[in-house]
């Protein structure tokens, strides 16, 4: 099952450096919902050896509810109310971006060495993911300027959390709770983006937060 988890957490990776090099917001759409399938199976094959208990199962249900697919189908409707569909003129380029995904990997390679890990079974590589999907969401966020993919930047980060707590937390099943109270913030802070879309998109036909820098007392 070791073998599943690494597949998982390279994808994960692999998704990370893919959104940083992506323009195209229905792309970034369906890499979150991939992202969010796989972050909610990993509690699943991590505790494969012992058999998870109805509660575990239940969070792990709801959390692929929220995460692969409830998350996901709120931005593409955001999407289709608006007239964009690229990112076209990022803070920082393309190019510039995925040097500084390769960054990221090589800096959370580093800091993972001082972490503790949770558990033998836990493998070296979830650090890696979980500080690289940290910060690829923060970099997201920053070096983005359309809303829509700052909320997806957000998203990103949250998974960097779940990853984190999963590997550091020594009792197993003590991160659920963490979990359902962060996807609770999480579910109402996307339907609040939702929202402020929604009225920046009707106020100045595009989603630009640049926009934003017009509005006057």
């Amino acid at each position: 099952m070791s073998a599943g988890i690494e597949i998982s957490l390279a994808i994960i990776l692999l998704s990370v450096l893919f959104s940083l090099s992506s323009s195209r917001l229905m792309t970034l759409i369906k890499l979150m919902a991939l992202q969010g399938a796989l972050v909610s199976l990993l509690p699943v094959l991590l505790n494969s050896a012992n058999k998870l208990p109805p509660g575990g199962i239940a969070l792990f249900l709801i959390m692929l509810l929220i995460k692969a697919i409830l998350i996901p189908a709120l931005l593409y409707f955001a999407l289709t109310r608006m007239a964009i569909r690229r990112e076209v003129e990022p803070l920082i380029g393309y190019h510039a971006s995925v040097v500084v995904g390769l960054g990221l990997i090589l800096l959370a390679t580093y800091l993972s060495r001082y972490l503790q890990y949770s558990a033998p079974g836990v493998l070296a590589l979830m650090p890696i993911t979980a500080i690289t999907a940290l910060g690829g969401g923060l970099f997201l966020m920053m070096s983005r300027t359309k809303a829509l993919t700052q909320v997806i930047g957000y998203l990103m980060l949250d998974n960097g959390i779940y990853l984190m707590g999963t590997a550091l937390i020594k009792r197993t099943h003590s991160h659920y709770l963490v979990e359902l109270g962060v996807l609770l913030d999480l579910l109402v802070a996307v339907m609040i983006m939702g929202i402020i879309l929604n009225n920046i998109n009707r106020a100045f036909d595009d989603v630009d937060t640049l926009d934003l820098e017009q509005l006057k007392d």
